[in-house]
């Protein structure tokens, strides 16, 4: 167990009035005990007492990896699949007296775990995601470290994947590539799915296909990202093939000018919030603020997207250790997109970007 966050995270919970948190299998989970086991249908979690005991409730087929994690730092509560979990979670909640109190409820839990709970049990459950972001917010000099290596995986995996791009290739086989050179450099496995949005899917930002063909003449935004020792990296690069037209050009220097705006006024002290502005402001000058249809960043770290949430309305202070993306984009309809993500972490009097990888722009011959 992580005591010095198991602590801080027992303060929270005092200073907010919960009594419990539940944390389902989750990067929640692997940053508390350094360790979440595979997540399936069968109910499962971490149980925090806002007293600093803890106890488990888990399926029989998954109770000897977790009772090697726990050990002696809490109760196992095991089920099988005859009796399903209920029991266990009856026996549990009377001997720590959690009946009538309120629990907070990390992300990954589901939600029909839940409701079979409430429907037999008198619970308050509460969001507790915030809280359990706060504690991963500012990352120390070891995980900050990790996240410069996850990084450079993801450069150096660029500089491959440029060399593999071709026409007549399909968006699949330039994301089966990427996998395959992650696990050859080393990665311990992707961070998501990669986006390989090419011609006029890359207008989706978040586009889940690839059956389209590169042609002669294209764009293609790539967004991805490993997992380097449990922390996560996540860049974005737009190239071209065979050539850049005037308008992309334009657009493409737009959000390179726009990234470069985020990173120089991200820095302690800084809200969240302007450094949106600060990205959107130059995107709208351009002529192109309502083709800027995401928000400008999230934070990465155990997880590839959590709190800080670079948006317009978070008055969330920047703080030295902070790791967020700045990744705007412009995104016009059945035409293209375009975006430039890279990962930064906030020092002392600026940020230090975490990618490497050429901003400008990359033409595929």
């Amino acid at each position: 167990m992580n005591k010095k966050y198991l602590d801080k995270l027992v303060s929270i919970m005092n200073n907010k009035n919960i009594d419990a948190m539940l944390i389902a299998p989750s990067e929640d989970m692997e940053f508390l005990l350094g360790f979440s086991p595979h997540m399936d249908e069968r109910f499962q979690s971490l149980f925090i007492l806002n007293d600093s005991r803890c106890f488990y409730i888990v399926p029989k087929l998954n109770f000897e990896e977790i009772e090697k994690v726990i050990g002696n730092q809490g109760t196992i509560y095991q089920w099988d699949d005859g009796e399903g979990f209920m029991s266990a979670v009856n026996m549990a909640f009377d001997e720590h007296d959690l009946i009538g109190k309120t629990i907070g409820v990390n992300k990954s839990a589901t939600a029909v775990s839940i409701i079979d709970i409430k429907e037999k049990l008198e619970i308050e459950f509460i969001n507790g995601n915030q809280i359990l972001e706060e504690l991963r917010l500012v990352k120390n000099d070891e995980e900050v470290n990790k996240l410069r290596k996850a990084a450079r995986l993801a450069d150096d995996v660029f500089a491959d994947i440029v060399k593999f791009i071709k026409p007549g290739i399909t968006e699949k086989d330039i994301c089966e590539k990427m996998k395959e050179l992650f696990i050859e450099k080393g990665a311990d496995g992707l961070s998501f799915s990669p986006i390989i949005a090419s011609g006029a899917n890359s207008s989706k930002p978040h586009y889940n296909d690839y059956s389209r063909v590169i042609q002669e003449k294209d764009i293609i935004i790539l967004d991805f990202g490993c997992k380097c020792e449990g922390l996560c990296s996540d860049m974005t690069r737009t190239v071209f093939v065979g050539g850049i037209s005037e308008k992309e050009e334009i657009v493409y220097n737009a959000v390179m000018r726009a990234n470069l705006a985020g990173e120089e006024q991200a820095k302690p002290g800084v809200q969240a919030q302007t450094v949106d502005k600060s990205a959107r402001e130059v995107i709208k000058e351009a002529g192109y603020g309502e083709y800027f249809i995401t928000r400008t960043g999230h934070g990465i770290g155990y997880s590839v997207h959590e709190a800080p949430y670079i948006k317009s309305g978070n008055e969330q202070i920047l703080e030295k250790g902070m790791a967020f993306s700045v990744e705007p984009g412009i995104y016009i309809p059945n035409e293209f997109g375009v975006r430039i993500e890279d990962i930064v972490v906030v020092t002392e009097d600026g940020v230090e970007v975490l990618n490497k990888s050429e901003k400008k722009p990359v033409v595929i011959k």
